[in-house]
């Protein structure tokens, strides 16, 4: 069986670095959330933490809550997005890159993603940071969709398509949250989500 990871564009040696950079301030960022309150946790004590330079925190994060909510995928969800079959439905891409990145994240970081629903439920800084951050990931992706289905990258239909589907996907994980937060149970959860858009908004190759 082919790994979705051989097909995706390779990163270079420079975003590598730069991932593993982010990967480290995240890493200590959760570290220090479970230890003490998120509200009273600096961008200092962070940086002291991934030992980098506080403006290093502050250049790949502008936002602290953006510790929290982003992560690597932003780059990898673009590259395996463009690697999708040619033809496919946009929405059965859409599922698939964001069903993987979050499997393998319940894999790979799943206390984390579990610290990550509990700071969701219980502050809404964060939770209002998360309609933020979703809303930016949709522009990035709207531009693969875009290229993808032969439209303009402006076109309004992909951005208002891509902008439903990542806002309900945010908002079954704020329910999948708010609910027990069971691991297992989060993947279903999108998909019956997208499930329930089916039917609802599409997008199609322009002729």
């Amino acid at each position: 069986m082919t790994n979705p990871d051989d097909e995706a564009p390779r990163l270079t040696l420079r975003e590598r670095k730069k991932l593993r950079t982010r990967a480290a301030i995240r890493r200590a960022a959760y570290r220090l959330a479970e230890a003490q309150p998120w509200e009273t946790t600096t961008t200092e004590q962070i940086a002291a933490a991934a030992d980098v330079s506080p403006s290093t925190v502050a250049r790949y994060f502008p936002v602290k809550e953006d510790i929290l909510l982003s992560d690597e995928g932003d780059e990898l969800l673009e590259a395996r997005l463009l690697a999708r079959p040619p033809g496919e439905d946009p929405l059965d891409s859409l599922r698939a890159v964001v069903t993987d990145a979050v499997s393998a994240a319940l894999t790979e970081q799943r206390e984390q993603l579990l610290l990550r629903a509990r700071l969701l439920v219980e502050l809404p800084a964060v939770r209002a940071r998360l309609t933020e951050t979703t809303a930016e990931t949709a522009q990035r992706l709207a531009r693969v969709l875009a290229r993808r289905t032969g439209r303009d990258a402006d076109d309004l239909e992909v951005r208002v398509f891509t902008a439903a589907v990542l806002a309900a996907l945010r908002e079954a994980t704020v329910y999948w949250a708010e609910h027990g937060r069971d691991p297992e149970a989060l993947v279903p959860l999108l998909g019956r989500t997208v499930d329930t858009l089916r039917g609802g908004p599409a997008l199609r190759a322009r002729p």
